[in-house]
């Protein structure tokens, strides 16, 4: 029994120090201590042991184990060491060489066009005001002075999420609050995205309006022409004219639309816009 103890002992380090790997590693000492190893099995045949030699038989398998884990604790270590060396020098940076440049991604054109109308009317001195998208039925509708059987009340013309609140259907809810928490003299902006339920090919139910709010004593029309001129100088270019052609709004009074030449032919006529 002590031979064949010590010819286990002799081939398992054979094999632990001949291995390439953990995962070698890992198979002798299946091999070797699993429950179906080698030296578990001397264990398994100790009851055809005399009695009297159990003992002895006993403290040499404790003893053979113990130099094979022995060896195979320090043969693991080593193998960790050397697996750990490896990645680190495979990982290895170095930090002297130039970054790797990232891709970087463009803003989507109706941001920039946002950021864009933002921009000039902030020189011009007015405030932002976004407002929140979902609003009351009194700021979207009773405070702009829209009556209870207006169509634009309607369920298909509009989200609502409950009989109190809605998505809103324009920009124009923010005036209300403004005028709310601010004394004039007001001039602002209401940038944002407003909702109709609109499915036809010509509409979105989601599209983005900018409203501009100006209260203060001795505003007229010319001051609403000559914001806006400035306005579409500085987006379709200094040769560009504009002009407010009479309309009629119910909401509105007095109603003007506002006529921008083209920018590409400067109003000779052409292919862009007739």
């Amino acid at each position: 029994m002590k031979e064949k103890l010590q010819k286990i002992k002799e081939r398992a380090i054979a094999e632990i120090e001949a291995s390439e790997g953990l995962e070698k590693l890992g198979e002798v000492r299946n091999t070797i201590l699993g429950k179906k190893g080698e030296l578990t099995a001397v264990l398994k045949g100790m009851k055809d042991v005399p009695a009297e030699d159990r003992p002895k038989v006993g403290q040499w398998v404790n003893e053979t184990r113990e130099a094979i884990e022995s060896v195979l604790a320090q043969c693991t270590r080593k193998l960790e060491e050397e697996a750990m060396r490896l990645r680190y020098e495979s990982e290895k940076i170095d930090v002297t060489m130039p970054a790797e440049q990232p891709a970087k991604g463009n803003l989507h054109p109706i941001t920039q066009v946002r950021n864009q109308l933002t921009d000039i009317f902030a020189s011009m001195g007015f405030e932002i005001y976004e407002g929140t998208e979902i609003e009351t039925d009194y700021y979207n509708f009773t405070a702009l002075n829209t009556p209870q059987d207006h169509p634009a009340r309607d369920m298909q013309d509009t989200f609502y999420l409950s009989p109190e609140f809605l998505l809103r259907t324009q920009t124009s809810a923010g005036q209300i609050h403004v005028m709310e928490a601010k004394k004039p003299p007001i001039k602002i902006i209401s940038p944002g995205k407003v909702f109709r339920s609109d499915d036809d090919a010509t509409h979105s139910p989601m599209f983005t309006q900018m409203e501009g709010l100006v209260v203060d004593k001795g505003i007229t029309l010319c001051d609403l022409k000559g914001m806006l001129d400035e306005f579409v100088k500085k987006i379709f270019g200094k040769s560009v004219t504009m002009r407010l052609r009479p309309s009629y709004f119910p909401f509105t009074e007095p109603s003007v639309e506002v006529d921008v030449s083209c920018f590409q032919c400067g109003g000779k006529g052409c292919k862009l816009f007739k």
